[in-house]
């Protein structure tokens, strides 16, 4: 196969291709090291949640098998039926259903220079899913950079995203999703979110926490999608000079968008938002006012029938009224203008999971 389509008369090409093929390399070969080691006895998943072990393990033997490795275009193109079932969109991208001869499935993201996807943004999310690796994220399987086209070949997810489950007309004709489906779900990103800034080496600021990149395996749980804005953690945790925002309306951390500084404290703050979204079963944005704003008041309020009163309809007041109160408080720490008083995702995973335990559900006053 020839590696990706690279011009020959351009010596920088190579230089790409090269770096590519290296970061592939190393990968391997420090997954396999770290296999290696713990087989030996390290304590590799110590920086993991205790309630996450299971996971990650469960996770690594299902995923030590696969190999993430560069495809030609053709392959894609076939897999894809030409890229003829589209099963998604992003602000960059289309994304289509790829089934390959041995029966295995895949989606298939294709970055589209006209809607703004640029060669080193692709990179850096290859460099950045090369590296990262847990139940709650979707896995990367492969990715070709072919003859102008940008492709990244990841794990396919069946049931769509959270905001087509929870806003859309077919989405909703599946049935209402729980309160129990919203707080595993809620648990799920929070995990995803917590591995990526506190496990993840160097870690990695999402920057663009939304419905529509939640993907669904089921009603109870999800995987945290699109690395297309991302930032490693080293680059600008400590960072002093702005970068230009990025992110998407309603989610967007009001102290990123007010100073151009970004930290993993601007995902804590699309979290809290994704929060109300599940709570209230509103989009993120209500006419001229974000969630945030919209909610400000009630979610504010000790009043338990004014919480109530937030409550998505569809629920038919089928909440935990203990429940309900914790995730309003988390959603309302997260969502704290001085983003160095916002909890960390660690926090926010203890504060969730501890209040998880099996409660009857209580019907809410009429």
């Amino acid at each position: 196969m020839g590696f990706l389509g690279f011009s020959k008369s351009n010596p920088r090409s190579y230089w790409i291709a090269g770096a590519i093929v290296l970061t592939i390399i190393l990968t391997i070969i420090f997954k396999k090291l770290a296999v290696y080691v713990d087989c030996k006895g390290d304590k590799k998943l110590s920086k993991t949640k205790p309630d996450e072990e299971n996971q990650v393990k469960s996770m690594d033997s299902i995923d030590s098998n696969a190999t993430i490795r560069t495809y030609a275009l053709e392959e894609l193109k076939m897999a894809t039926k030409n890229f003829q079932i589209r099963i998604g969109v992003g602000a960059t991208s289309y994304v289509y259903l790829a089934e390959f001869g041995d029966g295995r499935l895949g989606a298939v993201k294709r970055v589209m220079e006209e809607r703004g996807g640029k060669t080193k943004m692709f990179l850096d999310e290859v460099s950045v899913l090369l590296r990262i690796s847990h139940p709650n994220l979707v896995g990367l399987m492969g990715f070709c950079l072919d003859k102008g086209e940008q492709l990244l070949l990841l794990e396919y997810v069946p049931n769509k995203s959270l905001f087509e489950r929870m806003h859309t007309y077919h989405g909703q004709s599946s049935g209402t999703l729980s309160w129990s489906n919203r707080l595993n779900i809620a648990l799920d990103v929070a995990r995803a979110l917590d591995y990526l800034h506190s496990v993840a080496d160097p870690p990695v600021i999402h920057r663009d926490i939304k419905s529509s990149n939640i993907l669904l395996i089921n009603d109870d749980h999800a995987k945290l999608a699109d690395f297309g804005l991302c930032k490693l953690g080293n680059d600008v945790v400590s960072a002093t000079t702005p970068t230009k925002v990025k992110g998407s309306l309603g989610y967007v951390d009001t102290y990123y968008l007010n100073t151009g500084l970004v930290s993993p404290k601007s995902d804590v703050y699309s979290f809290g938002v994704l929060l109300l979204e599940l709570i209230t079963g509103l989009k993120s944005v209500q006419g001229s006012m974000t969630l945030a704003e919209w909610t400000e008041e009630c979610r504010k309020n000790e009043n338990v029938e004014v919480l109530i009163g937030m409550l998505d309809p569809e629920l038919n007041g089928n909440v935990d009224i203990e429940q309900l109160r914790v995730l309003v408080d988390v959603a309302n720490l997260a969502l704290l203008e001085n983003s160095e008083a916002r909890p960390t995702m660690t926090q926010v995973v203890y504060r969730i999971s501890s209040f998880m335990e099996p409660q009857p559900v209580r019907d809410l006053p009429v």
